[in-house]
């Protein structure tokens, strides 16, 4: 199968240390790593799952893995994280992407996964500068996700970027995190969590 990649941000491809010296690859998500995507997400904790999609899944549909697919670099951009064995053999142990609002295109809701023997090691904290970044640079001025009141880590990795998180006004299960990206002017339009 042959695919045809507009654009494709190669600058956006690099090599980070984890905490433990792993040496990680950061790159922008081709077409054809539909099976990379499948086999990392069966390979998250259930827990971890549920963090991400906010629902009990086991596989990815294929109507997400089709989303996921469907990449442009500009509305809509994904960023992976692999290592590499002794034998070339690649293993994607993060991802991160953002979408931008169709109704408003200076805004973009972002999700981030980390494997589970993967996390606290800066993973997280590097796609999610990437994201920004690009973002930034794409005339974009605000990133949002929401999160489970219950995901700790998600909520001490925004917190630490310097997102502002506040109450969901559509589930009282959710926290809303948002950030202005620098250079931009604006102010988080979050209501504060009650004390």
């Amino acid at each position: 199968m042959t695919y045809t990649i507009a654009r494709y941000p190669v600058h956006l491809i690099d090599v980070v240390l984890a905490t433990d010296g792993s040496r990680v690859t950061i790159r922008p998500t081709l077409p054809q790593d539909a099976e990379l995507q499948r086999t990392f997400f069966r390979s998250l904790s259930a827990e971890a799952r549920y963090r991400r999609f906010m629902t009990r899944l086991h596989e990815l549909p294929e109507t997400l893995l089709e989303r996921f697919k469907s990449i442009d670099y500009r509305t809509h951009l994904a960023l992976l994280a692999e290592v590499f064995d002794e034998s070339g053999h690649e293993t994607m142990i993060g991802e991160a992407r953002y979408v931008v609002d169709e109704r408003d295109l200076t805004s973009c809701e972002f999700a981030i996964a980390v494997a589970d023997d993967w996390r606290a090691s800066g993973i997280a904290r590097a796609l999610l500068a990437r994201l920004e970044r690009q973002a930034a640079v794409s005339g974009i001025r605000r990133m949002v996700a929401d999160t489970l009141i219950t995901n700790r880590p998600m909520q001490k990795l925004a917190a630490r970027a310097g997102y502002a998180i506040g109450a969901s006004r559509e589930d009282a299960a959710l926290l809303r995190l948002e950030k202005v990206l620098a250079g931009q002017v604006g102010a988080p339009s979050l209501r504060p969590l009650a004390a």
